[in-house]
């Protein structure tokens, strides 16, 4: 695994959360926050973290993926901080509906498990970040900031084995190993989808109508052998392309 590469990223996604930092509270509003788990005593943790946080508010909990819908669609926070492992409806399946009742809500999935199956289903689902449970408390905050101002977020530790497979891989198996090239449009595309932003988003910010953003993506991701987003955020990592937005 290439650890500079690694180091790089880590620095990048730190440095440009600690740029949101730096603005202070005075200049933002408060990021709502949503906390979704079914242990009461974690949910109690966390409020008691995020809240101490001049910047994050959080506004309504749920235990379970059918409460997270609901409560998402009265409260309309900013990021839900989403456990996987639930009774009745899971984290997958409530990002899931998320991503089709309220599209723009940002979804940061907060769990102990760090299988990359996971980590595929999620990203599919359209989770925009992913932190451990077992992680410091400093990750969390990262990374409900990252994705609260548009971004995308990954655990350094769940970073380091998406850079180190990625890497390893060739034409035959995934990413292409010497990327050919791609026109600036659709690299514009790609960084903003790796990012997280929906084909609707990109198209606005881009003077763009969606079916030619729809196109410039699936040409890209023809040309470089991408087959979804999770192979788009590795691409986007294996580039530096995560370091500003």
């Amino acid at each position: 695994m290439p650890d500079a590469v690694t180091e790089r990223w880590q620095v990048a996604t730190h440095s440009r959360i600690a740029q949101f930092e730096s603005r202070g509270a005075s200049s933002m509003s408060k990021l709502k926050i949503l906390l979704v788990d079914d242990h009461e005593a974690i949910r109690e943790g966390l409020r008691v973290i995020l809240n101490a946080q001049a910047d994050m508010e959080v506004v309504g909990e749920a235990d379970d993926g059918d409460g997270a819908v609901a409560q998402t669609t009265a409260l309309h926070p900013d990021v839900v901080v989403m456990d996987i492992s639930m009774p009745r409806v899971n984290g997958l399946r409530a990002t899931q509906a998320l991503r089709q009742s309220c599209p723009g809500v940002r979804v940061l999935v907060l769990t102990r498990h760090t299988g990359d199956s996971y980590l595929q289903q999620l990203l599919r689902a359209g989770a925009d970040g992913y932190v451990l449970k077992q992680s410091r408390s400093t990750e969390l905050l990262h990374g409900i900031r990252a994705v609260g101002r548009g971004g995308t977020f990954l655990d350094p530790s769940v970073a380091d084995r998406v850079i180190g497979s990625a890497s390893r891989r060739t034409p035959s198996t995934g990413l292409p190993a010497a990327a050919p090239e791609i026109s600036p449009r659709e690299e514009q595309t790609l960084r903003l989808v790796a990012w997280g932003y929906t084909n609707k988003e990109i198209a606005a910010r881009l003077d763009l109508s969606v079916k030619t953003i729809e196109t410039h993506k699936t040409n890209a991701m023809h040309k470089l052998g991408l087959h979804n987003r999770m192979d788009i955020v590795k691409f986007a990592l294996l580039r530096d392309w995560l370091r500003d937005n």
